[in-house]
């Protein structure tokens, strides 16, 4: 996936109202940027870190730039737009990348599923039976470790998702988690369980009712971002 238009480079000063965040672009002006991330973003918002941006002249747009990328205090790059997740993994599964899923004669996005008013991220069509996928964009690192953990805030919405894929597959349906890493650097994830217990315990059912857990790495520049290789489950 090439970043279109060009990103910009500059300077975070601060997120803010979950959304917003004030960047110092490199000729010393000041743009107010959409921040598409609703979880704490922790390790991933250090004042004065590199930061990369997108404008946009779209005039029903209130703000005219997104922040996409960070340089994290680890050195690592970032990817906080959690909105690329679903598209990358798309992008991934079309082109066969993710091999465990290959094979699939339609895809379909946000199909209703489950018991508790849920839609999966995708439904693939296989010939046998379709299979339903889950995406979650990972960015929580640590200095001490090449393990990324999930999440990085409590997810009420997480825990739903796990208990209903885990009801597919306890009925003899596919069920399928991606954890698509956003953040350079890293060979496995793991349950933030320091974070959210609740979604750590829901995922070690999730995993006992057969639900399947893939996690997958992404390469990271300012011009392009794109799903590489398979990564380790912590």
């Amino acid at each position: 996936m090439q970043f279109d238009p060009q990103l910009e480079e500059g300077r975070l000063i601060k997120r803010y109202k979950r959304f917003l965040a004030d960047i110092e672009c490199s000729d010393g002006s000041v743009i107010t940027a959409h921040c598409a991330n609703t979880g704490s973003m922790k390790n991933c918002m250090a004042a004065g870190a590199r930061v990369w941006f997108s404008r946009n002249d779209d005039p029903k747009r209130k703000l005219k730039a997104s922040w996409e990328l960070v340089e994290t205090p680890h050195g690592r790059i970032a990817c906080i737009n959690t909105g690329r997740a679903n598209r990358l993994v798309e992008e991934a599964l079309v082109n066969g990348v993710i091999t465990e899923l290959a094979g699939f004669s339609a895809l379909r996005r946000e199909v209703k599923y489950g018991v508790e008013n849920s839609r999966a991220d995708f439904c693939l069509m296989f010939a046998t039976e379709p299979v339903f996928v889950e995406v979650k964009s990972v960015t929580l690192g640590f200095a001490e470790s090449d393990i990324a953990a999930f999440p990085d805030a409590v997810t009420v919405r997480g825990t739903k998702h796990l208990r209903e894929l885990s009801a597919l597959a306890a009925s003899g349906q596919r069920a399928v988690l991606i954890y698509c890493v956003n953040l350079t650097g890293i060979s496995a994830v793991r349950a933030a369980e320091e974070i959210d217990p609740d979604y750590a315990a829901a995922l070690a059912e999730a995993k006992a009712a057969g639900v399947e857990v893939l996690a997958y790495g992404t390469s990271i520049t300012p011009s392009s971002i794109s799903v590489t290789q398979r990564l380790a489950i912590g």
